[in-house]
């Protein structure tokens, strides 16, 4: 059976640490992690993941800019994105799907939910 790779992209360890247990003790899949947008292209360019949770407040590069970079590789414009946020609002929600991600996922959230909720946003 194929297991799926998945990227975070937080700057925050503790989120990191929490999303990466919650998936690998419920789906097993394998998670990649990086602490930054920048770390993230390159993370997402070396191991080509499945679906990549991407952080939308970071500092630096946030999620939105990181977002639009790696819509302008042609090694990552086609790895599905979903954003983790605790902006959720009408008109942020509006935003996040105008920009073609493929979901948002509202924080907080139940780490040993995501494996479900990322399913079923991608159809796995």
């Amino acid at each position: 059976m194929y297991t799926k790779r998945i990227l975070i992209i937080d700057d925050e360890e503790t989120i990191q640490t929490v999303v990466q247990f919650g998936i690998k003790m419920t789906a097993g899949w394998e998670v990649f992690t990086a602490s930054s947008g920048l770390e993230g292209i390159q993370t997402a360019q070396m191991e080509k993941p499945d679906v990549i949770l991407l952080d939308v407040m970071m500092p630096d590069m946030d999620g939105i800019a990181t977002f639009k970079e790696l819509q302008s590789h042609s090694e990552t414009e086609q790895i599905p994105v979903i954003l983790l946020t605790a902006k959720a609002q009408t008109a942020e929600k509006r935003q996040f799907n105008d920009l073609g991600v493929s979901g948002v996922i509202t924080k907080p959230f139940n780490s040993l939910d995501l494996p479900e909720q990322i399913t079923r946003i991608l159809h796995w």
